[in-house]
């Protein structure tokens, strides 16, 4: 989408629609179905691989690892 905004401050944001699987400006679905949002539409249409990443990264995080070193969660 190329609007005269874009790439600019006044760009909209866009966000990934999980019902509809795919990238959504601001009247698009609920929020409660949504991600983001992403300053551009490549962006939010990663938004699924982004989530995975940085759930994979807060997993191996220490200051976010709950389970003691050498042992397992009570």
């Amino acid at each position: 989408m190329s609007g005269e905004h874009e790439g600019t401050s006044l760009a909209p944001p866009y966000w990934w629609c999980l019902t509809h699987e795919r990238a959504e400006g601001r009247d698009g679905c609920a929020n409660t179905v949504r991600l983001g949002p992403f300053d551009t539409k490549e962006e939010a249409e990663q938004a699924l691989e982004t989530a995975r990443k940085r759930s994979e990264a807060w997993d191996n995080d220490p200051k976010w690892n709950d389970v003691p070193e050498g042992g397992a969660s009570s």
